[in-house]
């Protein structure tokens, strides 16, 4: 396994697709796992869960070296620090504001996050030459329809360009939605059927692509491993499911009669809800690949010193504090980002 010796560090680390990346990447045997997390209660759970790991092992697990850090991408002398004293050689970008409805709230936040932190993190990850780079994309990059997908096409984007002019090999992994992550649709239907119901679903056509954590993960790294940088491997997700037909199959698993003994409230679609997602742009080459686990989407790419303006400009909005600027700069870079202006909202001003 390319893991195997090498020092790797995980972005995200606390979350829910970071931290099964920690899992899975310590049965490898790195010599190190520099866990890269902003949100100090989660960056305790995956350290905690780390060392356990580390202190029951009988193999190689044993003598990993685990550096959990409390940081932000933005910070770029930070990111300076913990690249010259722990020199990762593989890194897997897992962080990202993730929450459709709440980054149409917060424009600033999602463009910050998303887009500028990922080019800091691309930036030194090239001038470190390391090995590896892999973010972590989302089928709302597709079409965009929301703040959030949008800022993850352009990270898409920035990660792809990055390759063609580094030593590093850059990669993309995107897919849909996964079950038993923090916010996913099952986790909401749990605490709603502790209250009697009713489970919420927005819209009765409302679908989406589903897989496990674990399965996901696991793809992240076979995808990892293969292909030369460059790349967006798109996971084979299966057929999309009706978020209403899975409502009604977790009330019967739990021994109730839907619409019966628990009622499902149609609720309507939230700001930047799409009501089906796709895995590939319409603008994309699909690319088969040696494995059936995944794809290979080749989208038509803007020019990286088009790329780099308009990111410097994001750059001066956020400085400003300019939300409403966000979306049309955006769609500068990303032409088939076709925000819904019935998800309009009015943007906190912070003085």
């Amino acid at each position: 396994m390319f893991i195997e010796n090498k020092s790797v560090l995980v972005t995200g680390s606390g979350g829910s697709i970071g931290s099964e990346l920690c899992r899975q990447i310590i049965k490898y045997n790195p010599v190190k796992i520099i866990l890269f997390e902003r949100y100090e209660n989660n960056l305790f759970k995956i350290d905690q869960e780390m060392q356990e790991c580390k202190n029951n092992a009988t193999n190689g697990e044993a003598s990993v070296t685990i550096i959990p850090v409390i940081g932000d991408m933005t910070d770029v002398r930070l990111l300076e620090h913990v690249f010259s004293r722990h020199r990762p050689q593989i890194i897997f970008h897992a962080a990202a504001h993730k929450h459709v409805p709440l980054m149409e709230y917060n424009p600033i936040e999602a463009v910050k996050n998303n887009i500028i932190g990922t080019r800091n993190l691309l930036d030194i990850s090239s001038e470190s030459n390391i090995d590896n780079f892999v973010m972590v994309s989302t089928d709302k990059a597709v079409n965009p329809t929301s703040i959030m997908g949008a800022t993850k096409r352009v990270a898409e984007y920035l990660t792809m360009t990055k390759n063609s002019a580094s030593t590093t090999k850059f990669t993309t992994v995107r897919f849909g939605n996964v079950l038993g992550s923090n916010g996913s649709v099952l986790k909401t239907f749990e605490k709603q059927l502790k209250k009697g119901g009713p489970l919420t679903v927005t819209h009765p056509d409302i679908n989406r692509y589903f897989m496990l954590i674990s399965e996901a993960v696991q793809l992240v790294l076979l995808a990892a491993s293969s292909g030369n940088g460059g790349e967006i491997f798109v996971l084979n997700m299966g057929e999309a499911i009706k978020i209403e037909d899975l409502a009604e199959n977790v009330i019967r698993l739990s021994g109730f009669i839907p619409n019966k003994e628990i009622k499902i409230k149609y609720t309507g679609l939230r700001p930047g809800e799409k009501l089906y997602e796709e895995l590939f742009d319409t603008t994309e080459e699909i690319v088969p690949s040696d494995s059936s686990k995944f794809k290979m989407a080749i989208p038509q790419l803007p020019s990286y010193e088009r790329l780099l303006k308009y990111i410097a400009e994001l750059e001066r909005i956020v400085q400003l504090n300019e939300s409403d600027k966000v979306v049309p700069t955006i769609q500068k870079i990303v032409p088939n980002f076709n925000r819904d202006h019935s998800s309009d909202v009015d943007y906190p001003v912070i003085m």
